[in-house]
């Protein structure tokens, strides 16, 4: 686990999102709760020793500003903010680069990202990986569906609602729209 230097808050336009900062870039977000001291709880929890203070200018500002216009339906590339990911494996390095390269409006299937990173029986290791993503949103596990574009699992608090409900706001494409269901 990174050491986590401080956290804030910051609302969005799917709820108070929260996130954390080491030296070496962003290694913690979190999505809404269903209340804040829910959230605030969590975020203590995972990050006991960081502090609650404003963003450095640097990585936290420019996320929070990139996190809030894309969950407003702004374009906003995330992909310069850098992450830390320490204690994360190399599969899991390789994984979350590709899916950062996901465009907004656009999805892959977990199937898809285990044939880039080894074959289709790596799956279940991809959908482990999403579900332990530290940094939602930046790294965008909510562009990677089930096989055929099925919606698929979503760890962050409201699961699958939530998911779907971001891939809306970036106005994904779906082939069949009852797939989002």
């Amino acid at each position: 686990m990174p050491t986590v230097s401080g956290y804030t808050f910051f609302d969005t336009a799917i709820g108070i999102c929260a996130i954390a900062w080491s030296g070496a870039g962003i290694c913690g977000v979190m999505l809404p709760e269903r209340d804040e001291a829910v959230l605030r709880e969590r975020l203590r929890r995972r990050h006991a020793e960081a502090r609650e203070c404003p963003p450095p200018q640097a990585e936290a500002a420019d996320a929070i500003a990139g996190i809030t216009a894309l969950l407003s339906g702004k374009d906003s590339d995330l992909g310069a903010i850098r992450i830390d990911l320490e204690g994360r494996d190399a599969f899991q390095f390789r994984l979350y680069a590709l899916a950062r390269a996901i465009s907004p409006g656009r999805t892959r299937t977990y199937g898809e990202l285990a044939e880039e990173l080894g074959g289709i029986g790596l799956s279940r290791a991809v959908g482990q990986a999403m579900g332990a993503n530290p940094v939602p949103i930046i790294v965008p596990c909510h562009r990677v569906l089930a096989a055929k574009g099925k919606m698929g699992g979503f760890s962050a608090p409201g699961g699958a609602a939530v998911k779907r409900r971001i891939l809306e706001i970036e106005r994904a494409a779906f082939p069949d729209p009852s797939r989002l269901l």
